[in-house]
């Protein structure tokens, strides 16, 4: 039996239920785990700064956020990877021009093109996000991440024109007007090879969970990979494994699967 030494869980649709909660049976799963001496991350596109109170709750200190521009290992930074400026500047005046909105991570704030409109105020209630502000070109070099808002399917054509990036449908209801911008060469799966690289682990002893499209590259450079039953269906191909959903203990079945519940 392989000897794991961490798991990636993601956050939304994976770790959080749709009714904002962490089942029990997930904490507990967790807490074996960490037992067994297993570090857990939060591979997430939600942004770093915003984490602390899940954080707290799990007792978690590593992380990948920004799907994939930012990881820290037991509270240390490992790396951080910007999005060039000039692809910020070029998408800043799409989103302009065709009256969408957006919100830009940087490692200290969220910058939103737009405030108090309802879109944007269900956004930032639903991912908790508290330290907010508009967007200025100013921060175009300091990106890390980002989320195009208020788009139809047929938009995300007008933002992927062989510049490296791809869109990722948020997979939670009434936010799949919503898509996080992943680039080709920076995503979780690049994270994770870091993250492996730098403490010197194969993929063999990483797990991971994941349940929209921006996770299909981490689920790639694990040994054991578990898409989500409620997960986003173009997923499953890229998993070795499928549990139960986010709100049927899919975290504790996937782990019990592997013997380390």
């Amino acid at each position: 039996m392989n000897e794991f030494k961490l798991l990636f869980l993601d956050v939304d649709g994976t770790l959080i239920t749709p009714d904002d909660t962490i089942e029990d049976s997930t904490k507990e799963a967790i807490t074996q785990v960490q037992r067994k001496g297993v570090e857990v991350f939060l591979a997430t596109g939600r942004p770093l700064h915003e984490l602390n109170a899940l954080s707290s709750e799990l007792n978690i200190r590593s992380f990948i956020g920004y799907n994939g521009a930012y990881a820290i290992y037991q509270g240390e930074d490992i790396f951080q990877e910007p999005i060039e400026g000039s692809i910020v500047k070029d998408f800043m005046e799409i989103v302009s021009n065709q009256k969408h909105d957006a919100v830009l991570y940087t490692n200290s704030h969220n910058a939103f093109t737009k405030l108090g409109t309802p879109l944007i105020e269900d956004f930032i209630n639903v991912f908790h996000f508290h330290k907010n502000k508009l967007y200025s070109p100013a921060l175009d070099e300091n990106i890390l991440g980002m989320t195009l808002i208020n788009l139809n399917e047929e938009d995300i054509g007008l933002y992927q024109q062989g510049n490296g990036i791809h869109l990722s449908q948020v997979n939670i209801d009434g936010m799949r007007h919503c898509y996080d911008v992943i680039r080709d060469k920076v995503n979780k799966g690049y994270g994770i090879q870091m993250v492996l690289e730098m403490l010197g682990i194969s993929k063999e002893m990483a797990i991971a969970f994941g349940d929209g499209m921006n996770d299909k590259e981490m689920l790639q450079q694990v040994g054991e990979s578990f898409a989500m039953a409620n997960g986003h269906p173009d997923l499953f191909k890229f998993a070795k494994h499928k549990t139960t959903e986010v709100t049927n203990s899919g975290i504790y079945n996937g782990l019990k699967k592997l013997g380390l519940v």
